[in-house]
């Protein structure tokens, strides 16, 4: 055999090698996914897994609809006993518990630094899934929050959209005691069982109950102190109707009770499903704490996807993510219409869905606003305890209304804090 002949040959050889190769590297598995809400995060994934599959036909999808409960439940139970097999591919985490379970089981969600372009994302929802530099996870919905109000109520007060823009909390209290005093209407509902208001004003201040360490922030914190100081202003300056409980707190601008309520962009539906109340409606940012940092946006709730380090279809979960939620802009607009879902993918906002006028708020570009005031969120640390200090909080909540100094609450909430997360 001459050389000419047998270098031809280890060519063809190793030609048919990178074929096997490339044939191997295929994706054919599949993937199982634990999440919860079979109307909103199910749908979403199911609908993503379809998009998914078109492209890779080999792919299948198992979408496990639990209880978020349950979720949580099972996620724990499997991964404190160190019984991976009983863990699916993808799991589907609440913002708030996120940093518990990544500083809690280092090494059981799998590193996609490098595999995602994290630039493209609200980087609020991206630093709350960092640990140490490495980023874990692929962002996904988010509570973008907005001040929902009553235009009608409002121009019987004498007062006009363009006076909703740039508020302070004081202004939306003195507006809140003419509207009262015009209409016979409350200007908010406050659920006092639930500490979500307050964890909305203290991260539009910049800060949360953790510093950037996760060391405990309640006495010395400024944006935690104004919050508190503006819902004693507003409890003592009757501008509430108190309620308790989800239900009774719905029910507060469903009945329309109040003028107003300020709270994630995921409320959207609730509102729009009383069609008498259609064009009577409109959405502004919220107000501001009127203290150094702070901003006119926050976030409450909002999710993100996690792949399993231990998972045998580690590598195509992780292309299923990157492909779909990382990169599809057109995905974002289908499940914004169909579901009401604003994803925190930055490049969605310039879809046609966003840019759509909504008669039901007089005409205004609601989508287009909370998409924007997405990208202003304020990225703090929820660190591992969030859930406790929520505890410690809202048994604290009842006493502004009686007068309580906010100092001495916090000390308080400080207090019970550390014995809870001890």
């Amino acid at each position: 055999m001459d050389r000419s002949t047998l270098l031809r040959r280890l060519a063809t050889t190793a030609l048919a090698g990178a074929g096997l190769l490339s044939a191997s590297a295929a994706f054919a598995g599949e993937v199982t996914i634990w999440c919860w809400d079979p109307n909103f995060n199910v749908a979403i994934m199911k609908e993503a897994g379809e998009r998914y599959t078109a492209q890779h036909p080999d792919t299948t999808f198992n979408i496990v609809d639990f209880a978020k409960a349950d979720v949580e439940q099972k996620l724990q139970t499997a991964l404190s006993s160190n019984t991976t097999d009983a863990l699916p591919d993808i799991v589907l985490i609440e913002d708030y518990g996120a940093q518990k379970y990544l500083q809690s089981f280092p090494g059981a969600f799998a590193d996609m630094t490098g595999k995602v372009d994290y630039s493209g994302f609200a980087p609020y929802k991206v630093n709350l899934m960092t640990v140490e530099g490495k980023t874990y996870g692929m962002p996904f919905d988010t509570g973008v929050t907005g001040l929902f109000y009553r235009r009608d109520y409002l121009e019987q007060a004498g007062y006009k959209p363009e006076d909703m823009q740039n508020l302070t909390w004081d202004k939306f209290i003195e507006i809140g005691k003419q509207v009262e005093a015009k209409t016979g209407k409350k200007m908010i509902g406050l659920d006092v069982t639930d500490a979500g208001f307050t964890r909305i004003l203290m991260q539009s201040g910049g800060q949360w109950y953790f510093d950037s360490e996760g060391g405990l922030n309640i006495e010395k914190n400024t944006a935690l102190k104004a919050a508190l100081e503006v819902q004693q202003k507003m409890l003592q300056g009757g501008v509430v109707k108190t309620a308790s409980g989800w239900t009774d707190w719905v029910s507060t601008f469903t009945s329309g009770d109040v003028a107003s309520m300020v709270t994630g962009v995921w409320i959207t539906g609730t509102v729009k499903a009383q069609a008498d109340q259609a064009g009577k409606w409109g959405v502004a940012p919220i107000p501001s704490l009127g203290i150094d940092g702070a901003s006119q946006a926050s976030n409450l709730g909002g999710s993100s996807w996690y792949v399993m380090e231990s998972s045998a279809e580690k590598d195509e979960a992780i292309d299923f993510l990157n492909t779909v939620y990382a990169k599809d802009v057109s995905f974002y607009q289908k499940i914004l219409t169909e579901r009401g879902a604003v994803g925190s993918l930055l490049a969605a906002r310039t879809g046609d869905a966003y840019m759509e006028a909504d008669s039901f708020f007089g005409g205004e570009k609601v989508w287009q606003s909370f998409s924007d005031w997405l990208s202003k969120v304020p990225a703090v640390n929820y660190g591992v305890f969030t859930n406790e200090v929520d505890t410690a909080v809202t048994a604290h909540l009842p006493s502004l209304a009686q007068g309580a100094q906010v100092d001495q609450v916090l000390t308080e909430i400080q207090s019970q804090a550390e014995g809870q997360i001890q």
